[in-house]
């Protein structure tokens, strides 16, 4: 499946539950705007091979950062963000 990793950053948007959520699993405390940039300097750094698509989701894993994003493919509004070790 061909990933288009342009749309996914064009597309991009966030729910207000999403930011609490971020802030919890990464353990930070930053501000809205924070999360976004952030968030879109990790999905512009990720190779668009580590870009998977699984049911409804995209899955976009950032090993140099331990961050796994959860995105919906439909609607491209982040779900969640992940640790990985």
């Amino acid at each position: 499946m061909i990933i288009n990793k342009q749309k996914i950053l064009e597309s991009i948007c966030y729910t207000e539950l999403v930011y609490g959520r971020i802030n919890k699993k990464l353990n930070t405390n930053f501000s809205k705007e924070q999360i976004e940039a952030y968030i879109l300097k990790i999905l512009k750094e990720t190779n668009e091979s580590l870009f998977t698509k699984t049911g409804k989701n995209y899955y976009v894993l950032n090993a140099e950062n331990h961050i796994r994003i959860t995105i919906n493919s439909g609607t491209f509004s982040i779900i969640t963000v992940d640790r990985i070790k």
